[in-house]
């Protein structure tokens, strides 16, 4: 680790923000990738008198919003047509987007906000999101605000403890494995949704006029 956070403060500042704001992007396109590495590294090394910690938080935080964002339009403008033909229409049939719909347009804010703090979640929840085209003002805030409490705090805790790598890496692995085992609960719940309502019919023409 300090091999790392010596060739980082070896590099060019605005370099430096351009790395750690890529990684934090990467995550909604690339789920494993956890952009909370690139977080904790960037308050690491401000704590080494690297980066400002402040334009560490706005590159990550930026990088990761923007690109959520950009996942849930790509998501609005192509998702539906997906699922319209091909294997999408065996991965989510009309009646299931209707559901979805319905439970978005309750719950989604909420919901799209304490989907942030959850690993692997976080990187989905925009992508449905767009696919039944929930409005912009329902998504980017929750979005926004999540990530900044998460990243802000993330960085925080790389500034104020960055002599002790070990223990707030050992730390911050156990509350993300915490919240992946709450995340792996949320997808085992929504597969045995999936599962259970995939054989229902799509309502037929007539039946949705009525």
């Amino acid at each position: 680790m300090e091999r790392v956070l010596d060739f980082f403060l070896a590099l060019p500042p605005l370099l430096v923000y351009l790395v750690l704001g890529l990684g934090a992007a990467l995550e909604n396109v690339i789920p494993p990738i956890p952009a909370d590495t690139f977080v904790l590294l960037g308050g690491f090394l401000a704590a080494r008198g690297g980066p400002n910690p402040w334009l560490v938080f706005l590159a990550t935080w930026g990088a990761n919003v923007g690109s959520a964002l950009l996942v849930y339009w790509l998501a609005c403008e192509h998702g539906a047509r997906l699922f319209e033909r091909g294997i999408g229409r065996h991965l989510l049939n009309a009646h299931q987007a209707e559901r979805m719909g319905r439970f978005y347009a309750r719950w989604g804010v909420p919901a799209i906000f304490f989907a942030r703090f959850l690993p692997g979640l976080r990187a989905v929840v925009p992508a449905t999101a767009g696919v039944i085209r929930l409005g912009p003002w329902r998504v980017a805030p929750p979005v926004a605000l999540a990530s900044a409490l998460w990243y802000g705090a993330i960085v925080w805790l790389g500034v104020t403890a960055g002599g002790n790598l070990d223990r707030i890496r050992g730390w911050l692995a156990l509350v993300n494995g915490g919240l992946l085992l709450i995340a792996l609960v949320i997808f085992a719940a929504a597969g045995v949704w999936w599962w259970r309502t995939r054989r229902l019919p799509d309502p037929a023409p007539g039946e949705e006029a009525r």
